[in-house]
């Protein structure tokens, strides 16, 4: 399968918007997509990701990510999201994403990629454990919409 994965531009917002509506679909949450594509052109500076496309240029996947420091390991890259559309899957597609958001880690001096994946996907935390990282069960997600 011919890809390229490449930084995501605000030119490829339409589209990455499409694919966060259809991953909180499959996520079973749609209702908790609050952002809209205005605001991720306001906020185009933080907003980043890798974009997986196709031989046709059309976006079949993406991982959003940004920089964090966490006082107890230093300067972090935070996957936030990592989405291959269901028809592309099991060519190896999330693994090739995940390569390259590692290698960018790497390359800003990052001491870990951290990440959080859905009790409930099986499939998605078996897929992240033969990446090697430790899955953490204990800690519980705290959000406080302002």
């Amino acid at each position: 399968m011919n890809i390229i994965i490449r930084k995501g531009t605000p030119e490829d917002f339409p589209a990455i918007f499409k694919l966060i509506q259809e991953f909180s679909v499959f996520q079973k949450t749609p209702e908790k997509v609050i952002i809209t594509l205005e605001q991720m052109l306001e906020n185009k500076e933080l907003f980043q990701c890798f974009v997986v496309e196709y031989e046709d240029t059309s976006i079949i996947g993406f991982a959003s990510f940004f920089m964090a420091y966490y006082s107890w390991s230093g300067k972090a890259l935070y996957l936030d999201d990592l989405y291959v559309k269901k028809e592309y899957r099991g060519h190896q597609i999330g693994t090739q994403l995940l390569d390259k958001l590692i290698g960018y880690a790497n390359l800003e001096q990052c001491t870990k990629v951290r990440w959080q994946v859905s009790n409930w996907n099986k499939e998605a935390i078996e897929f992240y454990k033969k990446m090697g990282p430790n899955v953490d069960d204990t800690e519980i997600n705290c959000d406080l919409y302002l």
